[in-house]
């Protein structure tokens, strides 16, 4: 299996701080490799992954503001949708330009919706509805106009949060500094429970930082810390009395609720979107109607077990998990979409078709080989177009490079192989009478047919 990850770019993958989407293709990216899974990552070329990286972008465009945003998204998506033919599937992650360029490759393409930005962009996903595949990351994001594969929620690696038992007296707010994320009402809800308050993210609404959360700030009663990196977000999280998660939006998923109760932090959050999926209420955190509820709710906390926090993420987001619903999904459309012209070795296209003769162009994908095989009503001729390849006609061995072809006569034994680390590519000319793929004996295959 072959995997296309297409990963957003505001920010390299995985992120340094913020970046949602970007982290969470890379915990998918990184889990699929350890499974054996072949991924190609499409993102900044600053990125890390343990898979194969593409980048076209040197960086995010939100970590260097000289890169103009449409610029580096069109030739970054068309870049991975020009190389389609290369994979079974392609991921999609950046949202709902790349379905634009989907009829660019036969490659089925399965996009994970994050989101929906405003209603305005429906318009593009109802068109390639029922022609490529989506899947929500929630139940509660889901739109009722369009057709969804599965239901899958976010999965975070573990070992990047640690359960404390014992926690601090502090509040906390992580996320952007925005007025969907509910900054100003963290600070009353401080206020009222007379409580300290942290509040970490990234400022991402300037005007509302400097009117509703500036005032407040003293570094002490109400102190911002910024945004957080890996180990100072699993510091704030797992020595937080509570998480304050007082939404003013129907939230499709929240990876701070995920990542606080990972760490053994109940969350207090308003009841809106996927928040009843997440929060077990009563168990794990409350919900509740508005941030006044939510004031109330806080000396409740202290009778919530810390270690049923850790529990309930462990058992239902866990990045295992994710991987491998997604893999369920992978398999899935792969099956539904078998191609002729692709093959376990790599694939084809064919260049021409004639009653005398047809040509095709054929990768072999490294480390691949076709089985043995024989025809009895036409010969071929192979030329190198690039790579090295190891032909091997009637026992023999002989090594090709580009710009070299040989000869397969009429029933002689005959295979081709790439033992290279690059794409082995050459041009096919079959000539005889008879070219269906029944003109076939095979003495040996990597891949059952014989």
């Amino acid at each position: 299996m072959r995997i296309a990850m297409l990963s957003p770019i505001a920010w390299r993958t995985p992120p340094r701080h913020y970046g949602p989407w970007e982290n969470v293709v890379s915990i998918l990216t990184e889990g699929l490799v350890r499974r054996g899974i072949d991924v190609t990552l499409f993102a900044t070329k600053d990125s890390q992954t343990e898979g194969r990286l593409i980048g076209v972008s040197p960086k995010g465009y939100e970590e260097d503001p000289d890169l103009l945003p449409k610029v580096w998204e069109c030739l970054h998506i068309s870049e991975a949708f020009e190389q389609g033919e290369h994979f079974d599937l392609i991921h999609n992650h950046f949202d709902y330009l790349p379905l634009t360029y989907t009829a660019m490759t036969t490659t089925p393409v399965v996009t994970t919706i994050h989101g929906f930005s405003s209603p305005k962009i429906l318009p593009v996903y109802q068109k390639y509805n029922g022609r490529t595949h989506y899947v929500a990351i929630s139940e509660a994001d889901k739109n009722p106009q369009l057709d969804y594969i599965a239901t899958i929620h976010h999965g975070i690696d573990l070992e990047q949060f640690t359960f404390q038992a014992v926690h601090r007296d502090y509040l906390l707010f992580f996320g952007r500094i925005h007025h969907e994320k509910g900054a100003r009402e963290c600070i009353e809800i401080a206020q009222k429970t007379g409580r300290r308050l942290v509040l970490a993210g990234i400022v991402q609404d300037q005007a509302y930082f400097e009117r509703e959360v500036k005032p407040h700030l003293d570094n002490d009663r109400v102190l911002f810390a910024g945004s957080a990196g890996p180990e100072k977000r699993n510091e704030l999280l797992g020595g937080a009395y509570a998480l304050l998660h007082p939404i003013n939006f129907d939230e499709p998923f929240g990876l701070s609720v995920v990542e606080a109760m990972a760490c053994g932090t109940p969350v207090i959050a308003v009841n809106r979107g996927s928040m009843p999926e997440i929060v077990a209420d009563g168990v794990t955190g409350f919900l509740a109607t508005d941030a006044e509820k939510m004031a109330e709710l806080v000396p409740q906390v202290k009778d919530l077990d810390r270690l049923n926090c850790r529990k309930w993420v462990e058992e239902r987001f866990s990045a295992e998990r994710m991987v491998e619903d997604y893999l369920g999904v992978y398999r899935q459309i792969i099956s539904r979409s078998k191609r002729e012209d692709h093959r376990p070795w790599g694939f084809y296209h064919v260049l021409s078709d004639k009653p005398d003769h047809k040509v095709k162009r054929i990768t072999v994908y490294p480390g691949k080989r076709l089985s043995y095989q024989r025809h009895f009503r036409r010969s071929e001729h192979w030329y190198i177009v690039s790579g090295k390849a190891v032909v091997t006609r009637d026992g023999e061995d002989t090594e090709l490079s580009a710009g070299q072809a040989i000869d397969v006569p009429l029933k002689s034994w005959h295979r081709i192989r790439n033992d290279g680390r690059e794409e082995l590519v050459f041009i096919e000319v079959q000539t005889g009478d008879y070219f269906g793929e029944d003109d076939i004996e095979r003495s040996e295959d990597d891949y059952g047919r014989v």
